[in-house]
């Protein structure tokens, strides 16, 4: 494997383990707690974060549909600390079976994607890999800011 995805996957395994770490000594009420208006639960964030990843990553670079519904993603409820934590392991091992068969060459690969709001555009491969760690991040973020307001609720 080129060095590029193994250092790819060292990055999503840190962002996973991190998100990991801001819900899994909290209790299970925890994860379907809301902290305000506009704002998600450990378990809408996890559950979208993956959807997320796993559509940018099959769908995008391996053109392998997810049959993704997103809007499901944000209806996330009384999930247990383990199903969240598989979401990721499931993640990391797709993750891991994508870089295995893409070479450097292939992240200069482009498709037509529709967007949310209905236009399209170009996007490569390699904009749609980064794009996966961009936006884990930053739900990491937010997840790590409800658990500052869990604990000082």
């Amino acid at each position: 494997m080129e060095q590029f995805f193994v250092d790819y996957l060292e990055i999503l395994h840190t962002l996973s383990r991190d998100f990991i770490a801001t819900f899994d000594d909290l209790p299970v009420e925890a994860l379907d707690w809301v902290p305000g208006v506009e704002m998600n639960s450990f378990d809408i964030l996890v559950v979208h974060t993956v959807g997320a990843a796993l559509y940018f990553l099959s769908d995008i670079v391996s053109s392998e549909s997810t049959n993704r519904n997103r809007a499901l993603e944000f209806q996330a409820k009384g999930l247990t600390h383990d199903e969240l934590k598989a979401k990721f392991a499931a993640l990391e091992t797709y993750a891991h079976s994508l870089c295995e068969r893409l070479t450097l060459a292939d992240l200069a690969t482009s498709r037509a994607v529709t967007l949310r709001d209905g236009t399209v555009r170009q996007m490569s491969n390699a904009y749609a890999m980064q794009h996966v760690l961009d936006h884990t991040g930053l739900h990491l973020g937010h997840a790590q800011i409800t658990r500052q307001l869990w604990q000082t609720r």
